[in-house]
């Protein structure tokens, strides 16, 4: 089997965790930049991108949020498919012309989502599943021509656009991840214990569901790096269209 080639923006600040985790579930050849610390691929030599959660807003001014958005941008441009997972759901949002804001509550915990049912990235999970989640920002408006795939009482928890999928609920996490999030929050006490101990084996394993995102994701990468294969390099002629041979 030939691996594809992910660039992965971490926006976790230096979060071991996060890179443990997306290791373990992209079934794919890796090349991961701590854009918080400003690192960036040089080039877009890649098959897709991937970007993670963060406990920064994308709408803070900040230089390295601010060039990640461009990188992202142009990667778009060129039809790099893309995921985003929680700040990079929102991000993604963002940079496609949606609006983030901050929702006025904060979910964090295993929590109940819906699907809409025919959607390439939620293939084999079912309609009403379960994730883990924790975000107190949300995409409040869908970038246009974006199609909503999944949301819950708190917010929209999916979209897509052409070739980028986002998903505000963290698919990634283990246990460890989950316990070790809820005691850096700052939560009262009662919500604190009341999280924790929704972390048990037998929500950990209902989640482990919505992991069919990652492996939906890699296998619609997978077609088109194949399609693109077989199809003929084809000179740009300026009009911005899409090559052809690259549609979904």
């Amino acid at each position: 089997m030939t691996y594809v080639r992910i660039a992965v923006l971490n926006a976790a600040h230096e979060d071991a965790n996060t890179t443990r985790n997306f290791r373990r579930e992209l079934d794919a050849s890796l090349a991961e930049f701590d854009v918080t610390e400003g690192e960036l691929p040089r080039h877009f030599e890649f098959d897709a991108l991937v970007v993670t959660g963060s406990r920064s807003s994308v709408y803070w001014d900040e230089e390295w949020i601010d060039a990640t958005k461009e990188w992202v941008s142009e990667a778009l441009s060129r039809y790099l498919p893309a995921l985003g997972i929680c700040w990079g759901h929102q991000l993604l949002a963002d940079v496609l012309g949606g609006t983030v804001e901050d929702m006025g509550s904060y979910e964090v915990g295993y929590s109940e989502i819906e699907h809409y049912g025919d959607s390439r990235l939620f293939e084999g999970i079912s309609q009403s599943f379960t994730a883990f989640t924790s975000h107190a920002d949300e995409v409040s408006a869908l970038p246009p021509g974006a199609t909503p795939l999944a949301e819950n009482h708190y917010s929209n928890h999916g979209f897509r656009k052409d070739r980028v999928f986002g998903v505000q609920f963290h698919p990634e996490y283990d246990q460890q991840t989950a316990r070790e999030l809820v005691h850096r929050k700052d939560l009262d006490e009662d919500r604190r214990d009341a999280v924790l101990a929704e972390i048990t084996d037998e929500n950990y394993a209902a989640a482990c569901e919505a992991k069919l995102v990652f492996e939906n994701f890699l296998e619609y990468v997978h077609e088109l790096t194949a399609e693109a294969d077989e199809t003929p390099s084809v000179v740009d002629d300026g009009d911005g269209s899409e090559p052809a041979g690259l549609s979904d």
